[in-house]
């Protein structure tokens, strides 16, 4: 890490006791200036993406979020093992979008073959992205409206959208350069994949999985 891409006025503030180590924080390249090199070399257990150059750093998740990870790491993980189909990992693992785009989605399906060759601490692409969609306005945004977008044009097949607060699940399919609604399943209802025939989604045990924190 280095602040060569600091400019050389910028002014930095004493650090005072209670506030921030600003000296600490010029160590690190300024926001709009990170390159992918060092946004890898991070050594953190914060949920951490690179976006054009920019660090986002995200809350960690809550315990009903973990929750339902967990079941459905498992559900998906039992899948493609099954059917030798390929592997699936969940986050913190870096998925690169573009150049110099990295986001952590919290469940990727990578073919046979996509790890080979590839960086040893993050993949280019996927094929299969899942997101539990986060609570908060901001962070809903960012998983409903900028990362299909972004991941559309990383070319990932399917996209799985899980949503705790409306309690449904979302499945899109890539289409050309951006996704179709492949279909909303509720309540009541078994989720299934197009890129992953015979893949079928319990939504209420989905969500069940989630109230072991109450």
């Amino acid at each position: 890490m280095s602040n060569f891409f600091t400019p050389p006025t910028t002014f930095v503030p004493p650090s005072q006791r209670g506030g921030p180590a600003w000296e600490l924080a010029m160590l690190f390249p300024a926001q709009g200036y990170w390159s992918e090199e060092e946004y890898l070399a991070l050594d953190t257990n914060h949920l951490v993406e690179l976006v054009d150059g920019f660090i986002e750093v995200h809350p960690m998740a809550s315990l009903v979020h973990q929750l339902i990870l967990k079941f459905l790491l498992r559900w998906l993980d039992d899948f493609v093992t099954l059917h030798k189909l390929g592997t699936a990992l969940c986050a913190p693992f870096p998925v690169k979008i573009v150049a110099g785009t990295f986001r952590e989605p919290d469940i990727v399906f990578l073919k046979p073959g996509r790890l080979k060759g590839t960086n040893p601490r993050s993949v280019a692409g996927a094929d299969l992205a899942l997101e539990i969609v986060s609570e908060g306005a901001e962070n809903r945004k960012r998983d409903l409206e900028t990362k299909p977008v972004e991941y559309a044009t990383a070319g990932i097949a399917e996209y799985w959208l899980v949503d705790p607060e409306l309690q449904t699940i979302t499945v899109l399919t890539l289409d050309g350069a951006t996704y179709r609604e492949h279909g909303v399943f509720r309540i009541g209802d078994t989720a299934i994949s197009r890129l992953l025939p015979g893949l079928t989604l319990s939504v209420d045990a989905t969500f069940t999985a989630g109230q072991a924190a109450a």
